[in-house]
């Protein structure tokens, strides 16, 4: 639901509601995060406003538990997904497996960083379960993210809370 919508069918403000979405967003915590696990990491197209502003989510996966280690928004450039590769690699990963974006060559060391078939399957479906469930994400919607901030503060909720 959008928040226009949340504001007819609760009868407060947008204002009120985005407040509450951020103060919610404040309260989540990310997971603990346990050295030697095995990751899978990719990225998820969006856009902010209008198609014309593509955006992309940096995630990855813990594969043994299913929760979402970190994430990152932005371009699809090595600065952003370094962001996100540098403080997987300080967790101390068995593995990490990734589809085949060149970038992750460069960031990720041969010695833990798997390329293959059927590899990224977990995060792949999260995915589809993420297009599924938060409209924000959908590629042919009238639910959009406004702005970078909102959508991250979202995603807290929807990884997080």
């Amino acid at each position: 639901m959008g928040i226009s919508n949340l504001s007819r069918y609760m009868g407060i403000s947008k204002s009120t509601i985005l407040r509450r979405i951020q103060s919610i967003a404040g309260q989540t915590k990310r997971p603990v995060i346990i050295s030697n696990q095995t990751y899978e990491v990719d990225e998820l197209w969006t856009f902010i406003g209008e198609k014309a502003n593509p955006i992309w989510i940096i995630y990855a996966l813990c594969r043994e538990t299913k929760e979402v280690f970190d994430f990152t928004i932005g371009a699809r450039s090595n600065e952003n997904i370094s962001r996100l590769t540098g403080l997987l690699l300080l967790s101390n990963p068995a593995r990490i497996f990734t589809d085949r974006l060149s970038n992750y060559r460069t960031l990720i060391p041969s010695c833990i960083h798997i390329v293959q078939r059927g590899g990224t399957n977990h995060i792949e479906r999260k995915n589809l379960t993420l297009r599924t469930n938060f409209k924000r994400t959908v590629r042919r919607t009238i639910c959009f993210s406004r702005s970078k901030a909102m959508l991250e503060v979202c995603l807290k909720i929807y990884f997080w809370g």
